[in-house]
């Protein structure tokens, strides 16, 4: 019986230490996916947008501080944090700004700037040396899974603001 006794401890405890596991990843499982309201809309959405920095050479603009000066807001609506790897920001070009482990807290934004700089909580950094924002152009938001998010078009002809696809 004592060998019995011991296969069901053993086995209790793998149980045991399967559950622990189980239920410390779940946060992290949550926090991936991005939140929707009551209607279906994500909480991750595209805020403000400071398009096409006033240089002198404006499109071929090389001086950085003006290229930062080029940013996309993305802001969390909802009170908990969302995972923003592997979400990407592109224009009506192609240009794309992909997330690497960003973790977006709740009720809060980050500016995507065009230009270089040290990423933090409130700001990232594209890396570029020529501006991507123009005068008339969109912003899409997509999830790591490559569904539109949010996108934003501003602009003479194309002045609208296109919520939540998805």
């Amino acid at each position: 019986m004592s060998a019995s006794l011991a296969t069901r401890r053993a086995l209790a405890t793998v149980l045991a230490a399967g559950a622990l596991i189980g239920a410390a990843a779940l946060p992290a499982v949550a926090d991936d996916d991005h939140r929707h309201d009551r209607r279906g809309r994500s909480s991750v959405v595209l805020g403000e947008v400071q398009h096409e920095s006033r240089g002198r050479d404006r499109g071929h603009n090389h001086d950085n501080r003006a290229l930062n000066r080029e940013w996309v807001e993305v802001k969390n609506t909802s009170r908990r944090a969302v995972d923003l790897r592997g979400f990407t920001l592109t224009d009506r070009e192609g240009n794309r700004y992909r997330f690497k482990g960003f973790r977006l807290e709740g009720r809060s934004s980050v500016k995507v700037h065009t230009g270089q700089g040290r990423d933090t909580h409130r700001d990232v950094y594209q890396d570029r040396r020529h501006q991507v924002w123009n005068e008339r152009d969109t912003a899409t938001l997509r999830d790591h899974r490559g569904n539109v998010v949010d996108s934003k078009s501003w602009g003479r002809r194309d002045h609208r603001d296109h919520r939540n696809h998805g």
